[in-house]
Order: structure tokens, then C-alpha cells, then sequence
């Protein structure tokens, strides 16, 4: 992982609400990451702290383009280094700071105590290989099975995301099989080795909603049996308050709230959260309402200042959020950063 260091301001108050009870997995404390550029350096996540329990789920949201993906890339350390890099921060995976590690150390985690699924499944698995042998692979190198008891386990573990006649799939390639089949196949390697921590990054890209629910299930019962840390990455609050233990709202790279889902959800104390939520369609209110939508873009990597990134969208700002916003807790473990955010609690 190629990372550069440089300085960044690190206060008690800049630090994630954690879980209290149990151990933490992973820990990122300040993390910030650019893309090179012909103007310099441009801040995709900036100052971002957050962190994972074991056998928590822990949901990073926002729409698209606010950072989520950049940052699983960066805590995996699989950011292309001729265009982006780690600027500024720690990554802690089991105490250990992965942004210092080499990549040989890195490669030997990844797939094994640590594992991702994929946005987009055509472009991460391999068009040359089939499937079963994207599935052994790992279990091969991390696990030390055998070529036939490799197989016997992925056949398993296709036949645990739903997918019918498992063992003529694994001699089947990528194409030849349908976006939903693909996203599975990606849940199942990930899943393969029982990791420490697992990144679902849209986990449920190209599902329908009954296998959706399989799939979430699964991730579920895998956290519960063996104590593996979730950070699950998406734009569908849906997912969120019926999976996640603690929630991470993110805006144009920064984090803008973060609180145990429960309480985000009774009590959104963030401009931005409250407009999240207000644009999902509901079935308990006494009659159909217009849907209701942020207006505005998010602004560019090369607009952003220390002000509030979300003020041009904001119907509550003033003079007071061009200056850099500082955390207001608003009750134990739910915290915004925007000045309003106790008054609108």
C-alpha cells in the first residue's frame, strides 16, 4: 500500500464512537486518500474515522460519489498506485496498521482474515478462469486444501447463495453466466476463508429482493457464528435499518454523522441525513406524497474548502457553514458535524 504521510488534525472529538463491548476489528482513525491530478492532489476522503467491532455490522452510506468505494480501496490497499494513494492517517486491522505494511504482508490477508465484495462482479472476476477455479484459488493458498476438497467446499458454498446445480457452475466462466449469479459467485469467495473482516460493497448489486435477503441473511449468520466484522457499504437504508448495529453517513468524502442505527433513524440530526430519509418512499403515512429530493450536485474534488461541502444543497445554511464544521454530540454515541444539528435534534 502505497501511502504518503502528512499531517492531519487529530482531536479527542475527531476520533470514531466505537462499540463499547466488544473487540474492535478494524479502527480508521483520520484516513485520508487522493487522486493525482494535473492541478495536484484531490481529496476523495478526508479525515475519515470510524470503526468495526467483532461480530458487528457497521453500515458506511451516502449517495454515489461521496467515498464509500474509495474508502474500502484504501483499507484493502488496492488503490492504483499511478493514480491514488493514502495521504494521511491509520488503518488498524486487529491492531495492526495495514498502510505500513508491504504488499507480500497485505496479499497474504487479503482473501483470507480479510475479504471484499465487489460492486461490480464482471469487472472483478476473472473472464479467463472458471469458476471453480476463482473459488479454490484461495482456499488452496490460505487454507491448504487439497484441489478436491477445495472444490467440495466451493460447491458448498455456491449452494449457500442460491445457486442451482452448483457443480456444473463451477466449470462455468463469467460470461456465461447473468449479473445476479456473478454478484453471488463474489459474495461466495469472499465468504470461502470465514474472514475477520469482510467489506460488502453493494453487496446486493443486480439482486432481486427475496435473494437480497438470502444473501444479507447469510453475511448475518457468518457474523454471529464467527465473530466477523461487516462493513457494509451502500446507498439503500433499507438494508441499513434492518442489518446494521451502527450507522456512518458520508458526504462529498467526509463523514457528516454517525449514530447506533436505531437512533439515526428515530432522530436524523444532519441536513443531509434528514434529506436521505426523506426521499425514501413510505407505506405508513395515510396517503401518497410527492417524493422529496436534494436539490443540487455534490461539489467537485477541486471546489471543496473546509466549509460545510454540503452547504450549497442545504436549506439551513448560513454565513456560519463556510467555516469548517466541528462535531455536536447529540445524545451518547450519535454525533453530527454541522453547527444546526443539536437544534434540529
Amino acid at each position: 500500500m502505497q501511502t504518503i504521510h502528512t499531517s492531519a488534525r487529530t482531536t479527542a472529538s475527531d476520533m470514531p464512537i466505537g462499540s463499547p463491548t466488544a473487540a474492535r476489528v478494524l479502527e480508521v482513525q483520520q484516513l485520508s486518500t487522493a487522486f493525482r491530478s494535473r492541478v495536484g492532489p484531490l481529496t476523495a476522503v478526508d479525515r475519515v474515522s470510524f470503526d468495526v467491532a467483532q461480530g458487528e455490522v457497521v453500515a458506511l452510506v451516502g449517495e454515489s460519489g461521496s467515498g464509500k468505494s474509495v474508502t474500502a480501496l484504501s483499507i484493502m490497499g488496492l488503490l492504483d498506485a499511478r493514480v491514488a494513494a493514502v495521504t494521511g492517517g491509520r488503518i488498524l486491522f486487529e491492531g495492526q496498521d495495514l498502510t505500513r505494511l508491504p504488499e507480500s504482508e497485505l496479499r497474504a490477508l487479503r482473501g483470507d482474515r480479510m475479504a471484499m465484495i465487489f460492486q461490480e462482479p464482471m469487472s472483478s472476476l476473472n473472464p479467463s478462469l472458471s469458476i471453480g477455479r476463482q473459488m479454490t484459488e484461495g482456499l488452496e493458498l490460505h487454507r491448504g486444501l487439497p484441489s478436491a476438497e477445495a472444490r467440495k467446499q466451493a460447491q458448498a458454498l455456491l449452494a449457500s447463495v442460491g445457486i442451482a446445480d452448483p457443480e456444473r457452475r463451477l466449470a462455468a466462466y463469467p460470461h456465461e453466466m447473468s449479473g445476479g449469479m456473478r454478484q453471488r459467485v463474489m459474495v461466495a469467495m469472499a465468504l470461502a476463508c470465514k474472514p475477520r473482516l469482510l467489506l460488502a460493497d453493494e453487496p446486493t448489486t443486480a439482486l432481486d429482493v427475496t435473494t437480497q435477503a438470502q444473501i444479507l441473511d447469510l453475511i448475518q449468520v457468518l457474523t454471529a457464528q464467527t465473530g466477523t466484522a461487516v462493513l457494509l457499504i451502500t446507498h439503500d437504508l433499507g438494508l441499513v435499518a434492518r442489518y446494521a448495529q451502527r450507522v456512518n453517513v458520508m458526504y462529498s468524502g467526509r463523514l457528516v454523522e454517525q449514530a447506533d442505527a436505531r437512533q439515526l433513524f428515530a432522530h436524523p440530526s444532519h441536513p443531509y441525513t434528514r434529506g436521505l430519509l426523506a426521499s425514501i418512499p413510505r407505506l405508513d403515512t395515510p396517503r401518497l406524497r410527492e417524493l422529496s429530493a436534494i436539490e443540487g450536485l455534490p461539489p467537485a474534488l477541486d471546489e471543496r474548502d473546509e466549509g460545510c461541502a454540503f452547504r450549497s444543497r442545504c436549506p439551513l445554511a448560513d454565513a456560519r457553514c463556510s467555516a469548517a464544521q466541528t462535531w455536536v454530540e447529540i445524545a451518547p454515541g450519535h454525533r453530527a458535524a454541522c453547527w444546526r444539528a443539536q437544534e434540529a435534534a
